[in-house]
């Protein structure tokens, strides 16, 4: 597959670096030379300097024969421009753009293919923002991701002593769960080296395991890893930017929100648009602020300001000073990895995230959704199984008999939904018709249209991973 992307940034570098490892075939555009020169230095990649909006520039970086364009530039109109024209003059089959202002986002007509022609708006800040919201409703997780509409939970925590199943075999865990609840540990990292989890496998205090079971049973399976923490209650906010405005809007009504911001302006400005949330000018990483703040009473701590650093220092600050639990948005994915697991529980790497969803329209055959985990290491997705006994590798057959992939496994498979025939494109808003969720052992079936979870401890057998379920009179 061969993908244009516009803008050498923090999502466009990354999400750069993680295709070429994957080996797709990458050209970059962006303005500055010197972004370009860093890239082209480390991967192995094409690279275009000029305006990503104009169409000469376009046509050399090769989009008469791009497969997908994801404009990621910092200016909305640019992003917004370069789809016109890549659908207009290029003929490119899938266009992505990332847009800020709402007022793109909100208007479909503004971007259907009669006008702009975006097929996917991608928005980072609202993605963070549900991200952190999560993090709120499962104050015991690291991570929290949900497949076929909400119905499927896959959530990270850090194992604990006071968890049913610390100490014991994995497949001890049935015997503690009530009747109807079925969960699995999906994957099990000790001391950052991945372990595939067996019946055999004993889970150990400090393990980071991540646990999946339908959305309605998952809170009852992270009962087996460590205590239940105590609902949150009391947030302070970091940063009244995009997200931190975002994330405050979005918890006014749940919880008592302080939120920090060191302009005057901005504070002003913020504190107009929110109606339950004390708005308070000043600076987190001074500990008399979180001093004067009750920062020891408070149940969780976000640290979300556009500066790395600041982060880091004012999360540890109030996890040291009696902070509950912290989270920190790292946009450096090395720190990120650094400091997780110290001082700061959560680090959350902005780009990560956006990676995420862009990598839904970049996989082969029908992929509903993408979730990346552990920073990239890692991946689970959610894919549908298309075709019949004769021209599929996995419809009509059990898991136990399917080829082994080492890296990979066949987590869940959620059925009857709406069905969909042929190879249609991702689309989200399918999901919400997915019927029951189950946990996939081995003698489990796939039939036709089941969405299937899975989950690669390595990203390097993804490929195969699409291969298999691929399906054509080929594999007859």
């Amino acid at each position: 597959m061969r993908i244009v992307i516009l803008g050498a940034g923090q999502v466009g570098g990354n999400l750069a670096e993680n295709l070429v490892a994957e080996n797709y075939d990458i050209t970059v555009v962006d303005r500055d030379q010197e972004r370009l020169a860093h890239l082209q230095d480390r991967l192995d990649l094409q690279t275009v300097a000029g305006n990503a909006a104009h169409p000469s520039v376009l046509a050399n970086a090769g989009l008469n024969d791009a497969d997908l364009m994801i404009a990621v530039t910092r200016s909305d109109q640019t992003n917004l421009v370069a789809c016109k024209v890549a659908q207009s003059l290029f003929n490119v089959p899938t266009r992505i753009a990332r847009l800020r202002a709402m007022d793109f986002q909100d208007n479909e007509k503004l971007l259907a293919k009669e006008n702009f022609a975006v097929d996917y708006a991608l928005c980072p800040e609202q993605i963070i923002t549900e991200h952190l919201a999560r993090l709120v409703d499962f104050p015991e997780a690291l991570q929290v991701l949900t497949f076929g509409g909400g119905r499927l939970a896959l959530v990270g925590v850090r194992a604990q002593s006071g968890g049913n199943l610390i100490g014991r075999r994995i497949k001890q865990m049935g015997s503690d769960l009530p009747a109807g609840v079925d969960g699995r540990i999906a994957a099990i990292y000790r001391r950052d080296m991945a372990i595939l989890p067996t019946g055999e496998t004993v889970i150990n205090h400090g393990d980071e395991v991540f646990a999946l079971a339908a959305e309605e049973h998952i809170r009852i399976v992270m009962r087996e890893l460590r205590r239940s923490i105590e609902p949150v209650r009391r947030v302070m906010i970091a940063g009244a930017g995009n997200v931190g405005l975002r994330l405050a809007r979005a918890l006014e009504s749940k919880c008592e929100v302080k939120l920090v911001e060191l302009d005057q302006r901005r504070a002003e400005l913020v504190a107009d648009s929110l109606k339950s949330v004390l708005v308070l000018r000043g600076d987190t990483t001074d500990q008399n602020v979180l001093t004067q703040e009750s920062i020891e009473s408070m149940d969780l701590f976000f640290a979300l300001t556009n500066r790395d650093e600041d982060n880091i220092m004012a999360a540890t600050l109030a996890k040291r000073m009696g902070c509950q639990r912290v989270v920190a948005l790292i946009n450096r994915r090395a720190y990120a990895e650094l400091v997780q697991g110290g001082p700061i529980d959560i680090a959350i790497s902005p780009a990560q995230l956006s990676i995420s969803a862009l990598l839904t329209y970049v996989r082969r055959g029908d992929v509903a959704q993408v979730h990346s985990l552990r920073h990239g290491a890692a991946e689970a997705f959610e894919i549908v199984a298309h075709g019949d006994e004769k021209n599929s590798k996995v419809i009509g057959r059990r898991i136990r008999d399917l080829p082994v992939i080492n890296g990979a496994f066949i987590a869940a498979i959620m059925r009857d939904g709406e069905r969909h025939g042929g190879t249609s494109p991702p689309a989200l808003a399918r999901q919400k018709r997915i019927g029951p969720v189950l946990i996939a052992h081995k003698d489990a079936v796939i039939e036709p249209e089941d969405h299937v979870l899975v989950f690669c401890v390595d990203k390097k057998v993804v490929k195969e991973v699409e291969k298999l379920f691929s399906f054509g009179f080929h594999f007859v």
